[in-house]
């Protein structure tokens, strides 16, 4: 089995099992509990910076889905290092963290493969960290579940909402959306632009701009799919790199954010 190996462990998050497994497990630990019978979001909006500037923040949304049934999640997130005008799948069978691997959906994979905004590209997720980080969240809150891991290039939000309408129907299936929000400006302005962002979002206005976000091609396909699916979003937190472990001179804005089928709003 071919597997992509982690790329920014000892970066982003701890290289060694241990330290990791505790480190998420803290996060997760610390975010307030929901009850048993409280419902569970389809789709989650995550940052995807260094766990020590966006993985409390991170945390809050993947919390959320403690004790789901959640077998299939499929992750989008921009592509940082490498240039591309499509939506790249990995070669790989697999994606590694130190936690161990998680394994790719195959029949996800089989299903978007033949759309002619889809690619496979190694090179395009060798480097890619958007993807990566999220892994340790789900391999110690869905230990089950495989991953349908997308890296968006400049490709209209419209393209990768009709990749994820591929199999959205699929029982037991969780979406992820990587993003953080504004990039280097300073705290107060920061949080002024980041709010009209998320009052945006929360308006499922799909015309989110890369300067707002940079992962927003996929919060404005989830956008879109959220007004076809009546998924109602719902702001858990927003801060910024000022708020956690940055300075206050060049902050970026993360939040968390969950959509619930409409009615089912926790």
């Amino acid at each position: 089995m071919s597997t992509r190996d982690p790329a920014v462990a000892g970066l982003f998050y701890p290289a060694e099992a241990t330290k990791l497994h505790s480190m998420v497990e803290n996060f997760l630990a610390e975010a307030p509990p929901a009850s048993d019978s409280s419902p569970k979001p389809r789709a989650l909006i995550v940052p995807h910076a260094g766990y020590v500037y966006s993985g409390s923040t991170a945390a809050l949304a993947y919390s959320l889905w403690r004790d789901s049934d959640i077998e299939h999640v499929v992750i989008v997130g921009p592509t940082h290092r490498v240039g591309i005008r499509a939506v790249a799948l990995p070669e790989a069978k697999a994606m590694a963290t130190p936690l161990g691997d998680v394994p790719v959906w195959t029949e996800g994979v089989a299903a978007i493969a033949d759309l002619p905004q889809v690619e496979v590209s190694a090179v395009v997720h060798a480097q890619e960290h958007s993807l990566e980080v999220q892994l340790p969240f789900l391999q110690c809150l869905l230990p089950q579940a495989d991953v349908l891991p997308l890296a968006a290039g400049w490709v209209a939000p419209e393209l990768v909402a009709e990749i994820i309408e591929t199999v959205w129907a699929t029982p037991k299936l969780g979406l992820v959306i990587s993003s953080d929000l504004s990039h280097y400006l300073g705290y107060d302005e920061a949080k002024l632009v980041d709010q009209a962002t998320l009052e945006r979002i929360l308006a499922l206005d799909a015309t989110i701009d890369h300067e707002q976000a940079c992962g927003a091609t996929g919060i404005n396909s989830l956008l879109l799919i959220a007004a076809r699916h009546q998924l109602v979003p719902k702001l858990i937190q927003a801060c910024n790199s000022g708020d956690t472990a940055g300075d206050k001179r060049r902050v970026v804005g993360y939040a968390a954010l969950a959509f619930y089928q409409d009615g089912e709003t926790s």
